[in-house]
């Protein structure tokens, strides 16, 4: 992984620096013990810089120094410091000559694999031995290659330097060995003009911060004359100024009508943004049932298919769909739907016939919304029909205004470009007008895919098709290797293209028999790879399995890649509670979110099946994104049933991905706001109130929100500090809010809950009510059940 790029002139390279201090070291790695020596000297490697190695130790050996880290000899299995045991703690604390900004740091390991190796790691960085930041937690392969990890080196988008850098390995690969590095290499900044200002900012801020604490304390504890001392001695504001705003009218002055003012000043001065972008969505799947244009509706819309293709325009909301198997043949029908009118358009029934593409499945398309104009290539072929002329790779152009083919290419290997592949990926840069293709098996004559027998698979690399000028041109041939660089082609993955920083984002996808995991990222433009996730991480639960299929999309506005597992197309890999699961990638912050995983098995709702709700899981279906919109389309797939081998799906979904609105959080401030206003009334006038909680307070209440409504039912705002004041039920508050109208006059208040109490004395001199409350049918609280509960409300004093 690159180190990340520093400012205008400062060129980023190998750092130099000493071995400060360890834990301990391994004495299988030194001869006879020694008198305790100082060791300085100065190693020159192959990098820009030559520095001075400072460590004492109780003994030496000329072969086995601890230095050896500095060194990177790959066929030497004694060049590696080595800890004296696997238990915590264990580290080794590198101090570099001057302060530098750490960008990445380096790992050599021994030629072949070793039980030795860190699995887990964590890095720490900073200034000085006692206060570190957290800069990297990861793992390393256990193989031969170097691996290279960016470090966290910015705080509030300002970069920090670092004297010390702390490795503390956490586990090895073989459980019961001792932790082994081989070499390390530390890359970075350590230019004076760029680090110093670095260094006074960093000073800075840990002094700001501090000062923030104190006044943070300060103001928690009342402490107002040191809060007001401090804060005009040093001018450092606490936090944003609304909030100190708010602290004012809230806490010292009570005004809570001025309060709401500011909230929903906030709200619309956009401060929420940021806080409902951090949101975790709730999915709200709607399952579509198109108009139907002929009676019967039979041909009124797409069949049962899998392995079809599509593309979304979202400027006119058309959803464009090609082709597919339908579980005996390949189909070539072509159809769009409009998503205002809610119906499917047949624009051909067979589309070879008007001088487009064959009937096909396990193609691709890509839509270039500019031009409205949709691309496909590729195919799957069965093994019966391959030869010299089928096996040639078609490439077909329509436009959407004229309705109209255009075969581009008879065979693009003729031209340049992939052989005949299918489950390759493809993805449009209408911006630049390319068309960038990843992946795909490689179709041959040596029979058919699924056999065993057959010579070793061939795929398909990473070409860039010219629109314009109609050349292809190959970027990244397959690679077996798993370099930093190399990109290994594959099936089944998810390949999108992200507009704003130019980057293909590939995951996941399967290699002969082996299913990938790793991640990574593309740059078309300069032709670099980024590698996100390496895939060796054993955190299942927080990416998406693999060897499930995915379908997978891009928001380039908010930064986010969206993942919808299903089932695994490999027989031996279903279960039979399998699960539909949706992620997502928040590409800023580099973390996977699950939005939901749902069972088959398990229905939330008994009264509806699963299929009613959700979308059953599935592979060899398709999902595109409105990303104007914000609203996700499936269609069809294998459901996998292995009763019914040939079965495919029809069925249309939507999926909306929710975050709290604006509107929500501004009702929610208003609630909490209100609800504190009603606690305070309740302790010196509870009639007032009462009066406050039927007008004020509950129109602000979410009643979809079961713990909303019951809190408020359930709050005991009324206080019960006299005993010798009658008592009410909950069940009679419950009768008291259904007096919605408002009490306008308190005369009227008064007997309302005159009349309420005296029922409540009925109730309880017939027997119905024992003093943990009353057995009445509660309006309001759902199919007139009963409300059992174990709490009272004090009643206003009405003995007048």
């Amino acid at each position: 992984m690159a180190a990340a790029a520093g400012p205008a002139g400062a060129e980023s390279r190998v750092l130099g620096y000493s071995l400060h201090r360890w834990s301990s070291f391994s004495s299988t790695y030194l001869p006879e013990e020694q008198n305790q020596k100082l060791l300085l000297f100065t190693e020159r490697s192959t990098s820009y810089l030559t520095f001075l190695v400072v460590c004492f130790c109780t003994c030496f050996s000329l072969n086995f120094l601890l230095r050896n880290i500095l060194v990177d000899r790959p066929n030497d299995q004694s060049s590696r410091w080595s800890s004296e045991s696997n238990y915590p703690p264990q580290y080794l604390i590198l101090k570099l000559e001057r302060p530098a900004i750490v960008q990445s740091i380096t790992f050599g390991k021994y030629e072949k694999t070793h039980v030795c190796n860190l699995k887990k790691f964590k890095v720490f960085g900073g200034m000085n031995e006692e206060n570190m930041t957290d800069l990297l937690s990861s793992g390393l392969k256990n193989d031969y290659n170097k691996e290279t990890f960016t470090l966290k080196h910015k705080i509030d988008e300002q970069m920090f330097p670092c004297r010390f850098i702390k490795i503390v390995p956490l586990l090895s690969w073989g459980p019961s060995f001792n932790f082994s590095i081989w070499y390390v290499e530390l890359n970075g900044i350590d230019d004076p003009d760029v680090v110093q200002p670095c260094l006074n900012w960093y000073s800075k801020y840990r002094e700001q911060e501090a000062i923030r604490l104190c006044l943070k304390h300060f103001r928690q504890h009342n402490y107002t004359e040191a809060f007001e001392s401090l804060q005009k001695k040093t001018r450092i504001a606490l936090e944003h100024p609304m909030l100190t705003d708010l602290h004012d009218k809230l806490v010292l002055k009570g005004d809570f009508d001025a309060c709401e003012e500011l909230i929903e000043k906030a709200v619309n001065d956009g401060l929420f943004n940021q806080y409902i972008s951090q949101q975790e969505y709730k999915p709200r799947w709607g399952q579509i049932i198109p108009k139907s244009t002929k009676g019967d509706g039979e041909d009124s819309r797409p069949g049962m298919r899998g392995g079809h293709q599509m593309v979304i325009d979202v400027q006119t909301e058309t959803v464009y769909l090609f082709g597919g198997w339908d579980g005996t043949q390949d189909l070539a029908d072509f159809w769009a739907y409009s998503v205002k009118e809610n119906q499917w358009t047949c624009i051909s029934r067979d589309t070879e016939k008007e001088s487009g593409p064959s009937a096909r499945s396990c193609h691709k398309m890509c839509i270039d919304i500019q031009r409205r104009q949709i691309y496909t290539l590729g195919r799957y072929l069965d093994s019966s029909v391959r030869n010299s002329k089928s096996l040639k790779s078609d490439f077909y152009r329509y436009d959407i205004d004229t309705n109209t083919w255009m075969l581009l290419s008879e065979d693009t290997a003729a031209d340049g470009g992939p052989k005949l592949v299918f489950d390759h990926q493809m993805c449009m840069d209408s911006e630049k007008h390319m068309i960038y293709t990843f992946g795909g098996r490689i179709l041959t004559c040596n029979g058919s895919v699924d056999d065993s027998r057959a010579s070793e698979p061939q795929f398909s690399g990473l070409f860039a098709f010219d629109c314009q000028c109609q050349t292809w041109k190959l970027l990244r041939e397959d690679s077996c290797n798993a370099g930093p660089e190399d990109i290994q082609s594959r099936i089944g993955h998810c390949m999108l293209f992200h507009s704003k920083n130019r980057c293909l984002y590939v995951f996941g996808g399967q290699r002969s028999k082996t299913y990938l995991n790793d991640f990574f990222s593309y740059d078309v433009d300069s032709d670099h790879v980024d590698i996100i996730s390496d895939g060796t991480k054993k955190d299942s639960g927080m990416v998406p399995m693999t060897g499930f299929t995915q379908r997978a999309t891009i928001d380039p506005e908010l930064n986010e890649i969206h993942v919808l597992s299903g089932l695994s197309k490999d027989k031996e890999k279903r279960e039979e509670n399998v699960r539909n699961s949706f992620w997502i990638y928040d590409i800023v912050r580099n973390s996977w979110s699950c939005v939901y995983k749902n069972d088959q098995a398990a229905k939330e709702n008994p009264g509806k099946s699963l299929q009613e709700e959700e979308p059953c899981p599935r592979f060899a279906h398709q999902l595109v994104y409105d990303e104007l919109h914000k609203v996700h389309y499936l269609f069809g797939g294998n459901p996998g049933k292995s009763c019914s081998p040939k079965m495919r799906l029809d069925d249309f979904w939507s999926l909306k991905l929710c975050r709290p609105s604006k509107e929500y959080l501004l009702r929610h401030c208003k609630y909490l706001i209100r609800k504190h206003r009603f606690e305070e009334k309740a302790q010196t006038d509870p009639l007032s109130a009462l009066k406050y909680l039927q007008n004020d307070l509950y129109v602000t209440v979410d009643h979809s929100d079961p713990e909303e409504t019951k809190e408020v039912l359930l709050h005991e705002g009324v206080q019960r500090n006299d005993p010798a004041v009658p008592q009410l039920t909950i069940e009679v508050h419950l009768l008291l809010l259904h007096f919605r109208g408002g009490l306008h006059h308190l005369q009227r208040g008064v007997v309302v809950v005159a009349v309420l109490h005296g029922l409540h004395l009925l109730a309880k001199s017939s027997g119905t009510a024992a003093g943990t409350g009353a057995n009445l049918g509660a309006p309001g609280c759902g199919n007139g059940q009963s409300l059992q509960v174990d709490a009272t409300l004090k009643s206003p004093n009405i003995a007048s």
